[in-house]
């Protein structure tokens, strides 16, 4: 699952049922209200519970869930995805170094840095590490192709048959796990991982499907840290997460909720803060192109100009999701950098009269109210998403009444969350609301989109993206471009190319900017990343979340 995939999955509420069954008072005891006096930190998650699974490769893990593997385990360069565009933090890499178009680069190991167990953290670690991921797919989640792998003093060199310009942060960013234990695993990537070690400041201490307690090791190689406890509840819904927050029992969480300043900002105004920043990713409605009309980019752009998104920002997300302004679909101000001259200072808004002029002069036709295609058929749709995801249902059905005067009709529908995800792999839905990849540049939102090299038939699963089978060959050739371009004024040629596809052919319709926010309480800690200090996104199951809590000092 990709961080993009657990947001959305986590921020709209996509907790089982069948889970919630029986464990209405699993919380009761948990996080019981501690704080900054102690050294304890209390996260929450409504997440449901909780399988004791460590594995840090594993999106599907508690550790991934939850956001506690980044306190153990810990990466080459610490990124910041609120400022993409930022040099990375030297962490277990004290440098790094890009060569030959981006198909090899070179860490040097910090000589500091240490595994809890007090071994050294070598190079002979790193390599090790990316040899597991090169050998086992499954660990793979970003879908790199590493090809050589060498490791000598400190020095670890990755090479590449392809330019990773696009990859960079991915390479960077990979945990790191310590050989010494990882080669007498048999199989990694089913492996439970339920006394994992790291190089992080924290170590496992207790497990419960409920609640996860880390505290620190013995020695830190980077130094001491001021929060001294580490306590991960996974509450069974967005309710009972809220609830948690609002009363205290819950100091940091990534939760949706539909009125916070009421549910949560009112109950301790000095103290209960949220930050809701966004990366470069975003939600949108998914057009499955092979279908029908939709597989016409004339409709699609109809339907793009009259959708009302701030109507979905305010209704349908509570405005906490970063509202998308620009045609292009890039989320101001992270892509502010990357916008095409025709498309800056350009904001979108409703306009119904020249949706209906596109239609007219595409060979639409009404017939009272209802519109017709050029072959005489009316134009039915329907919108599927999972039930209990509120935000993308209420968007849905803003959605469905703006395409109304269009002469469209629409039903909306709902899932199961698994049933959901096959259909939408193997293509069989008409439209549905479903969130793009992020990364360091727009590269992985349009790539997610409209990569032909993604395409596969209908009722074949797509893991990877292009779930609306997008058949561009200019788009397809747009991103090879731009990710093997030796200079930055083809990947800009090559980027404006991809934007002006999304504005004029319209494969999915940007409705808003994916979140990669926070709520967290400055009762007992400060020093939380905020817009006025934009250190890291806020998010405590975000790749930063370690560098979040080092920040943290105690509230005087």
């Amino acid at each position: 699952m990709s961080a993009h995939r657990k947001l959305r999955a986590l921020a709209a509420a996509t907790v089982v049922a069948a889970l919630a069954a029986g464990c209405s008072s699993a919380n009761s005891d948990a996080n019981r209200s501690s704080g900054g006096a102690s050294g304890v930190l209390t996260i929450g998650m409504p997440n449901g519970p909780q399988t004791n699974n460590s594995n840090p490769f594993l999106g599907t893990s508690a550790g991934a869930s939850l956001g506690y593997r980044y306190m153990i385990y810990e990466p080459l360069v610490m990124t910041n995805q609120v400022r993409p565009s930022e040099k990375g933090k030297p962490w277990l890499a004290s440098d790094w170094k890009w060569e030959a178009n981006f198909t090899k680069v070179t860490f040097t190991i910090d000589d500091r840095a240490k595994w809890s167990d007090g071994k050294k953290l070598t190079a002979e670690d790193v390599a090790f590490t990316f040899g597991l991921i090169k050998k086992y797919p499954a660990l793979n989640g970003n879908g790199v192709p590493y090809d050589g792998i060498t490791a000598e003093g400190d020095k670890v060199v990755l090479t590449f048959k392809d330019s990773q310009f696009v990859n960079q942060n991915k390479v960077a960013t990979t945990f790191v796990v310590p050989k010494h234990i990882w080669e007498k695993v048999k199989d990694p990537a089913t492996w439970p991982n339920r006394e994992p070690l790291g190089s992080g400041p924290y170590k496992l201490k207790t497990f419960t499907p409920q609640t996860t307690t880390l505290d620190t090791t013995s020695s830190y190689w980077k130094g001491k840290t001021q929060v001294k406890e580490l306590r991960f509840t996974s509450y069974n819904d967005n309710s009972a997460q809220t609830t948690a927050l609002a009363n205290g029992k819950a100091e940091w969480s990534f939760v949706f909720m539909p009125n916070y300043k009421q549910l949560y900002v009112a109950k301790d105004p000095k103290n209960n803060k949220l930050w809701f920043p966004s990366g470069l990713g975003i939600h949108g409605l998914w057009f499955n192109t092979t279908k029908g009309p939709l597989g016409d980019p004339a409709l699609r752009k109809a339907m793009a100009m009259v959708i009302d998104r701030k109507a979905i920002h305010v209704q349908a997300q509570a405005t906490l999701y970063p509202e998308i302004t620009n045609p292009t679909g890039i989320p101001l101000p992270a892509g502010e950098s990357f916008l095409a001259p025709e498309y800056k200072g350009v904001t979108i808004k409703p306009d119904l009269a020249g949706a209906k002029k596109v239609l007219d002069e595409a060979g639409y036709t009404l017939d009272g109210s209802v519109l017709k295609d050029p072959d005489g058929k009316a134009v039915k749709l329907t919108f599927t998403d999972p039930a209990g995801w509120n935000d993308y249902i209420t968007g849905l059905s803003i959605i469905k009444d703006n395409i109304k005067p269009l002469g469209i009709e629409a039903k909306v529908k709902t899932q199961t969350a698994e049933a959901w995800t096959s259909d939408v792999g193997n293509g069989n839905f008409d439209a549905t609301l479903h969130w793009t990849n992020s990364g360091a540049t727009p590269y992985d939102m349009y790539q997610n989109i409209m990569d032909g090299a993604l395409l596969q038939p209908i009722g074949k699963n797509a893991p990877l993206g292009n779930f609306g089978r997008f058949d561009s060959p200019e788009a397809t050739k747009a991103l090879k471009e731009y990710a093997n371009a030796t200079e930055d004024s083809a990947r800009t040629t090559a980027l404006n190319t991809l934007q002006k596809i999304m504005v004029d052919e319209v494969p999915m319709i940007p409705t808003a900017a994916a979140p990669i926010g926070a709520e967290y309480s400055t009762k007992n800690w400060v020093g939380w990343p905020t817009e006025a200090d934009p250190y890291g996104p806020p998010q405590p199951t975000q790749p930063n979340a370690l560098d979040v809590v080092l920040h943290l000092k105690p509230a005087k």
